[in-house]
């Protein structure tokens, strides 16, 4: 076979042929390069010269995994599975050598082989259940064969990749090499087997490791009831312990084939198919219409936080855990104090938990800077205002920032509603302005909104996006409107629970409904969490609304051990009676007659507004697609990532039943449900957001 456009490379070391991988930028095991490598391994196995095969892979990994578009269509080529039958009874004894990263099919294919070396930097996973799969070509049946079915419970179903330290020390890899020496180390491991003239063992044949199963008959029990929290509402969890169940109960060919079945029925079915949605999406919302890939970006090394508050020092943490140094300014000696010592105190629960080295909370601390004054960040690339959010207090911020920030800094504002251009206004260079949203905590949540204002520069825009990446977030452009994406659609979901509560349901039941269908609380139970007293006034305040008058009572959530809810000393919720007669109270002094409310009323009518926000959000040019929609949601609120976000979902529902149910709830409930011109036409259509596309007016 000629080297020349295959997705494979051969090249043989004394009685070594090394096959490495060619298929850029992951290795991903398509069916152009199984073919290939079939083809590879039929040719060294019939060279009497070539004793032992090494498969590597070029560029930065070993191998990626399964093509992941090929999922859901026609097979074509040798199957993967098929391949790695191939690869396991050859004759002549395969090494994996492994950098980088062998992930999914990757690690599948290291696990057919008769023998796994890797760098110490590499790290090895089966992460299908991410895509709402399990392993579907011997993963699930080969790894607790080789590391234990408690290892591979582990592994399987939380989808993380280990270390290859921790890969050694359980077994999966039978040794490391040098880092920069790879393939010269694996030909010479490969030569010593030769030489040792030992049969070439097979990972299928091997039983010992499965007797933890026999000796511990309640492993797999145990294991479900100590994930019953993690694994709610998933269903691929379940199809990984069943597979690794068969592998320690079943002859492997009957478990093989167990997990095939497994595999092929959740390919299909829809929390696969929506979270696979999500994974596309994300990447997705990284591509900008007017923003190629070598648009110029701006320097970024120093970083700027105005305010040390909880947001601001949340900020601050991410690009601190980056490496890049941060200058945090407050206006008042006794909150900037508090500030540090909120950063210093996570960081040092982190070291506690293992997470971190103490090394590495000096190290992030040591890039740590203060000041109470503006001034101390002349010298930013980029500074982040957070603010107590009042658009009087950000502009009058932004107005001194310009005063003292370089000229080519970006000037950036964590507003999660304000109005970004107004913002930007209030200095001399909105290009260089926009908004990044983070979210609570901002060291912790994936979510990065990208507000683009009217002027903002596409190169401060391309910062923005790349710079998201670098500190570890999702991030998402997103237009200038109240509450830009997730707050706005967020709205419409608070305002029909408030609504539903006053009809007849009351919060418990709201929550409860909400939480079933996969979101981590309720909109009451996040209002405690939040505290019922955000953009609440006690000077203002008229006791017309339950807030309100929830706040009167200094029921102001958990905090105050009080709000919906109340709480005791661990802080769990119990349904109040006060709260209860409070709602009555409002509800009849509305002239509101209660009535019994149905839990699917519930859930349509505190979700089909959201997706009809959505709708207009599309509309007004605010998100780009329904899929960066999902992204800010998944990431951003906790959206159940098998449901594939508020878009994907109503695709699945059906855009003609949520227009006839918003139909039905306007000449009930009246104009906040009017439809937007988007779903009507879509629904028209038979048609729904997948692939909807602004720019060219239509679904794709």
């Amino acid at each position: 076979m000629s080297d020349q456009n295959t997705p494979t490379r051969m090249r043989v070391e004394g009685r070594v042929a090394v096959v490495t991988l060619t298929a850029p930028p992951v290795n991903a095991l398509s069916s152009t390069l199984r073919e290939s490598l079939r083809e590879r391994i039929g040719q060294a196995g019939q060279d009497a010269g070539i004793g032992a095969i090494v498969l590597t892979g070029a560029g930065r990994l070993f191998c990626g995994g399964a093509d992941i578009t090929e999922f859901g269509k026609a097979p074509q080529g040798i199957g993967l599975g098929e391949l790695l039958a191939i690869v396991e009874t050859s004759n002549k004894p395969i090494v994996a050598a492994i950098h980088g990263q062998a992930l999914g099919g990757g690690l599948e294919l290291a696990l057919a082989c008769h023998h796994r070396v890797a760098t110490p930097s590499a790290k090895l996973g089966l992460p299908e259940v991410k895509l709402g799969i399990v392993p579907g070509a011997g993963g699930t049946q080969r790894l607790p064969r080789i590391v234990g079915p408690e290892k591979a419970l582990e592994m399987i179903t939380s989808g993380q990749p280990v270390s290859a330290k921790a890969a050694h020390a359980m077994g999966l890899l039978d040794a490391l090499t040098a880092e920069d020496a790879l393939v010269s180390d694996v030909v010479a491991f490969a030569e010593d087997v030769l030489a040792a003239g030992r049969t070439s063992p097979r990972i299928r044949d091997r039983n010992d490791r499965l007797a933890e199963a026999r000796e511990n008959p309640n492993l797999f029990k145990d294991f479900r009831d100590a994930n019953t929290k993690k694994f709610r509402g998933f269903e691929a969890p379940e199809g990984c312990i069943r597979c690794v169940e068969a592998a320690c109960t079943l002859p492997f060919d009957e478990g093989l084939a167990f997990e095939r079945e497994t595999f092929l029925r959740l390919v299909a079915g829809a929390q696969s198919v929506a979270q696979r949605h999500v994974f596309f999406a994300e990447r997705e919302a990284a591509k900008i219409p007017d923003m190629s890939g070598d648009t110029p970006t701006l320097p970024i090394t120093r970083v700027g936080v105005v305010g040390a508050g909880t947001m601001g020092g949340g900020i601050a943490m991410n690009f601190l855990n980056a490496g890049i140094p941060v200058t945090i300014v407050e206006a008042k000696p006794e909150a900037l104090e508090r500030g540090l010592e909120t950063i210093r105190r996570n960081y040092d629960n982190t070291a506690r938990k293992g997470r971190i080295s103490a090394a590495d909370v000096e190290t992030r601390m040591g890039l740590l800077s203060d000041g109470l004054d503006l001034a101390a960040l002349a010298e930013c690339d980029l500074i982040i205002e957070a603010v107590f959010e009042d658009l009087d207090l950000k502009r009058a911020v932004f107005s001194r920032l310009d005063a003292v920030a370089k000229p080519s800094a970006i000037l950036a504002t964590n507003t999660s509603y304000l109005d970004v251009d107004v913002i930007a206004g209030m200095t001399g260079r909105p290009e260089h302005v926009l908004g990044l949203h983070f979210f609570s905590p901002a060291n912790v949540m994936r979510l990065l909104e990208v507000v683009r204002g009217e002027k903002t520069d596409t190169r401060v825009l391309a910062t923005a996006m790349q710079l998201g990446r670098r500190i570890g977030k999702v991030a998402v452009v997103v237009g200038v409107c109240h509450g830009f994406v997730g707050n706005r659609m967020l709205a419409e979901r608070q305002r029909e629970a408030n609504g539903l509560i006053l009809e007849g349901a009351l919060p418990q039941d709201v929550d409860r409904v909400i939480q079933e269908f996969g979101l981590p609380m309720g909109p009451f139970a996040m209002s405690d969490l939040a505290g019922l007293d955000i953009g609440w006034s006690a000077q203002t305040s008229k006791g017309e609304s339950v807030r309100d008058i929830l706040c009167e009572r200094d029921r102001r959530g958990q905090k105050t051990g009080r709000g919906f809810y109340d709480y005791d000393e661990t802080r769990k919720a119990t349904p109040s009676a006060e709260v209860e007669a409070v709602i009555r109270e409002v509800s009849q002094r509305q002239g509101l007659t209660r009535r019994a409310v149905s839990d699917q009323e519930i859930l349509e009518r505190c979700l089909y507004p959201m997706v009809n926000e959505g709708a207009k959000i599309l509309e007004e040019g605010k998100a780009l697609r329904a899929s960066d929609i999902d992204t800010v949601w998944v990431n951003g609120y906790g959206w159940p990532v098998y449901r594939g976000g508020p878009m994907h979902w109503a695709d699945t529902v059906g855009l003609g039943t949520i227009l006839e149910r918003m139909r039905a709830f306007r000449a009930e409930h009246g104009d906040a449900f009017n439809p937007s011109a988007l779903l009507e036409r879509l629904a028209a259509e038979d048609g729904g957001f997948s692939g909807y596309d602004r720019r060219a007016g239509q679904a794709a």
